[in-house]
């Protein structure tokens, strides 16, 4: 049960990472991500079919998604369509797109396909659980991504991305092109989120065109949710608290999905259930739900 809890949530905090930089660096509202996680899924699982090396699938699987992303900037920036209507619309295309990288088919399995997790539990089956192997290998992954994001982001040009979403006028007075640094933060975003669908392909055993559904949902409930745990500026604080944002929230879901029957609630209940955390953060984040310091008056 742990196991799995921080499997999947460490797994899926690469694509919170993705919606961390466009909602809250770029404050870009891109709903690119339900396309782009399938994306990636789709491309783990047709080249590890074909014989392709993981290490080599996961890297064009970041190269799909930043493509994705790419085209949700071309269609914002050159066309001057919405941020909202543009993830949206790269989304509806990308459904075909992954329906034609997997030859037509809906979902693909890799059943009997070798992959990253196969070997690693294989690996380690003599002398650990296979499911601990796994564990301390996303844990790996995960951290070695997160340095290379904090370092990214100490970068001029990572600073430049961070003020652009809180001050355009000031990156265009510095004689940067904001189109530029938006498409870029938007293509690295959506290149996470990309490798995240191919680590969640190959940790559940196959590739559907609908794994992305409300994906989008439930990376901004993880952010949120993050964003209580940990209260900081720091972006390797602002980093670390999506990872916990995340395992937290797949612990949640696993706690509705295993006792989520004593409130007569099922499986099909999730995306209620994550609605709900949604609003309910947005509410708390907005009245302040913190403990004030009382102020002692002063007698006249």
């Amino acid at each position: 049960m742990i196991e799995g809890i921080l499997i999947e949530g460490l797994i899926y905090s690469i694509m919170v990472w993705g919606v961390f930089i466009t909602f809250r660096v770029l404050n870009f509202a891109d709903m690119t991500v339900d396309g782009s996680f399938p994306l990636g899924a789709a491309i783990m699982a047709v080249l590890l079919v074909k014989g392709a090396p993981p290490v080599l699938a996961l890297a064009l699987a970041f190269v799909g998604g930043a493509a994705a992303g790419l085209l949700t900037s071309l269609i914002h920036t050159r066309l001057k369509i919405p941020d909202l209507l543009s993830g949206i619309l790269t989304m509806t295309m990308l459904y075909s797109i992954n329906l034609r990288i997997m030859a037509n088919r809906a979902n693909l399995s890799l059943l009997r396909v070798p992959t990253l997790f196969t070997g690693i539990s294989e690996w380690a089956g003599s002398f650990m659980s296979p499911q601990g192997a796994i564990v301390i290998y996303c844990a790996l992954v995960v951290l070695g991504s997160k340095i290379i994001l904090d370092l990214f982001f100490h970068t001029d040009y990572g600073l430049s991305m961070g003020a652009l979403g809180a001050n355009p006028q000031l990156i265009i007075s510095q004689g940067m092109n904001p189109d530029m640094i938006k498409m870029s933060g938007i293509c690295l975003a959506n290149g996470m989120v990309g490798v995240s669908g191919a680590f969640t392909a190959m940790y559940q055993g196959f590739a559907d065109v609908n794994l992305g559904s409300g994906m989008i949902v439930s990376g901004l409930a993880s952010l949120m949710i993050g964003e209580f745990l940990i209260r900081s500026n720091k972006i390797s604080s602002l980093t670390l608290r999506v990872m916990l944002g995340s395992i937290l929230y797949r612990a949640l879901m696993y706690l509705a999905r295993n006792y989520g029957y004593y409130l007569h609630m099922t499986a099909n209940d999730l995306k209620l259930i994550t609605g709900i955390l949604i609003i309910l953060c947005i509410i708390v984040s907005k009245t302040g739900f913190r403990s004030r310091p009382r102020v002692k008056r002063s007698r006249p």
